[in-house]
């Protein structure tokens, strides 16, 4: 089994006022929760509003383009990597500051003083986490991007598009660009923020 992604939009207030120990098993708990998921349904796309009934300060996004892995994320930005040296100024300017806290370049995800430390290096148990200030900039930079993805086709043809691979060619690249747009404008639209869990 490979790394798994889960995106939860989330009430920032009401996860700082969970206590501090609590925090990350409910957030567990609304990337899967428990008698509320039906393993025998088609599986749901977009928005889940609440992601548990539970916690109805926070939404899960499943991607319509991704089956849950968190390969086609990291591809994505692999392709980002090809490409970025061959985009025009502007849109290089704006999908590095939106990528970077997504899926590109993603160093820092530990939310300093949100969740206890991890305890196993090697297993981190957050892929990003993006309070609401840094959802308003990322929903700026993607705002000013989308309109200049179309101008990437041609060198991403050239300089990224890779047959086989999660994410082989624009078309795939664009579409889950866009759903990660979706995600922060809906989330920025509400004024929270943005956790992604290994699940």
């Amino acid at each position: 089994m490979g790394l798994d992604i889960t995106v939860l939009a989330v009430d920032w207030e009401r996860l700082e006022k969970t206590p501090f120990e609590e925090r990350y098993a409910l957030l567990e708990d609304a990337s899967l929760p428990e008698g509320e998921f039906d393993w025998c349904a088609e599986p749901q796309r977009g928005w889940v509003w609440p992601a548990a009934s539970h916690v109805p300060w926070c939404g899960r996004y499943e991607f319509h383009s991704t089956p849950g892995s968190y390969k086609p994320h990291f591809w994505a930005g692999q392709a980002w990597d090809d490409v970025r040296e061959h985009a025009a100024p502007e849109t290089r300017e704006h999908l590095d500051a939106f990528l970077r806290d997504l899926i590109w370049d993603t160093d820092d995800t530990s939310a300093p003083g949100l969740f206890p430390a991890d305890t196993d290096p090697w297993h981190s148990r957050l892929l990003l986490a993006c309070p609401p200030a840094t959802v308003s900039a990322l929903a700026g930079h993607w705002a000013r991007a989308e309109p200049l993805l179309e101008g990437l086709r041609v060198p991403y043809g050239t300089h990224a598009a890779c047959p086989g691979r999660w994410i082989e060619d624009f078309d795939e690249f664009s579409v889950l660009l866009r759903e990660w747009g979706v995600v922060v404008t809906e989330t920025e639209r509400r004024g929270w923020g943005l956790v992604g869990l290994p699940l």
